[in-house]
């Protein structure tokens, strides 16, 4: 029975790991891995030849090399959803603090240490506490962006405070806009989505086309006078600068962030928590046992679900088949005819044959009922557009 190794970077839940059966080696040293779970770490692929495939515990993967892992055939999972719960209630919370002035009258009342008189303490609170008044979220507009799990948890979650809501995303998943309370009006425009809102909660993936979203062109020239904008993204998704300018002018009136950097320390119309998104034991866990799930499903069986570079397709092998063979490709015609003459020559029977694409990498899924040589292998690999062959026995499943 073949075995895998696992290189794990950062601390990843012990949940999740205890789900390594003994077919994986599991060890943060490993030098050469069949497969990496990784949560924040940045990833180098040089010097890992034997690397199939990538779980990031959580959803963003701008720590990945996407691009270069395709060509190379690796396979990257994320972990939506997974600690989408954590988001959004740390949203709410950091709105919360940030309206109620709440961290502000925490350092008032740590100021009064030392006091020792009762009737001085309550004198001083009722006389001071009034500077503190803040407003609720009920009544208001919240506006965002960015559809995903989170997106769609905290426009829901909007509801519940009372508050009216508009969505925006320019590529909405289906599966994800059934969960979609029917209370949240979709729009068409970022020019409407922004033009009442007074809170603003940004929940895109950082890729070419997110980065600097939020700038002062098509976005903040639209925001309504006053808004508060909300980034537990990432933190390239803003224009920092953009974003500053329109603080100080009152545009924005007050800017909630999970990133802290140089340009946002010091200034009192920003918060800033510490990458706190997803940093809950439970959305911790939940990542973890998902990246697992989805790492040894695809090192087993080929299996993908969950990728943000290879089209997810799954499939059970029926007890007949004797290897599964799995060819990523760049997506071009006469591929499956390719595979299919190729094994067909070599009398090898196809049991099923399973093919997916997303536009730019096939991938393709062949249970056979014989073993499929090393030369076959070979054969496939040399061909044109194809970018890696995987020969998977299944003869010994279940032991």
């Amino acid at each position: 029975m073949k075995q895998f190794t696992i290189k794990t970077i950062n601390a990843i839940a012990q949940e999740g790991l205890e789900l390594f059966t003994e077919r994986f080696h599991v060890d943060p040293e490993e030098t050469n891995p069949d497969g990496i779970v990784v949560r924040s770490t940045k990833i180098d692929l040089s010097g890992y030849s034997n690397l199939l495939a990538i779980a990031r515990a959580g959803a963003g993967v701008n720590n990945i090399p996407i691009d270069e892992a395709t060509e190379q055939g690796v396979c990257v999972f994320n972990t939506p959803g997974a600690n989408a719960n954590a988001v959004v209630e740390l949203v709410y919370t950091s709105l919360g603090i940030w309206l109620r002035n709440v961290e502000k009258s925490i350092e008032f009342c740590q100021g009064l240490n030392g006091m020792t008189d009762d009737d001085a303490i309550n004198k001083e609170v009722e006389a001071r506490k009034k500077i503190f008044k803040g407003e609720e979220m009920a009544g208001k507009t919240m506006a965002v962006f960015g559809l995903g799990k989170i997106g769609v948890g905290v426009a829901n979650a909007a509801l519940h405070h009372g508050m009216k809501v508009v969505g925006f995303d320019p590529f909405p998943a289906l599966d994800n806009i059934h969960h979609l309370d029917p209370n949240v009006t979709l729009t068409r425009s970022r020019k409407e989505a922004l033009s009442e809102a007074d809170f603003i909660s940004i929940h895109m993936p950082l890729n070419k086309n997110t980065r600097g979203y939020v700038t002062t062109k098509d976005f903040l020239e639209f925001v309504k006078e006053g808004a508060v904008l909300i980034n537990y993204a990432r933190g390239p998704v803003v224009d920092e600068d953009a974003v500053l300018t329109a603080l100080e002018s009152g545009k924005l009136r007050g800017h909630i962030s999970d990133f802290p950097s140089v340009k946002f320390l010091g200034n009192d119309k920003i918060l800033v928590t510490p990458h706190l998104g997803a940093s809950t034991a439970e959305s911790e866990e939940n990542c973890a046992t998902m990246a697992v799930r989805e790492l040894r499903n695809y090192l087993e069986y080929g299996n993908i679900v969950h990728s943000v570079n290879f089209p997810n397709i799954e499939t059970i092998p029926t007890v007949e088949v004797h290897t599964r063979l799995t060819v990523i490709n760049r997506d071009q015609p006469g591929m499956i005819g390719m595979i299919s003459n190729l094994l067909g020559n070599e009398n090898i029977n196809i049991i099923n044959y399973t093919n997916k694409s997303n536009g730019t990498v096939g991938y393709n899924i062949i249970d056979c009922a014989g073993p499929v040589s090393t030369d076959i292998q070979e054969k496939i690999s040399q061909q044109e557009g194809v970018l890696r062959v995987r020969v998977i026995p299944l003869e010994i499943r279940g032991n």
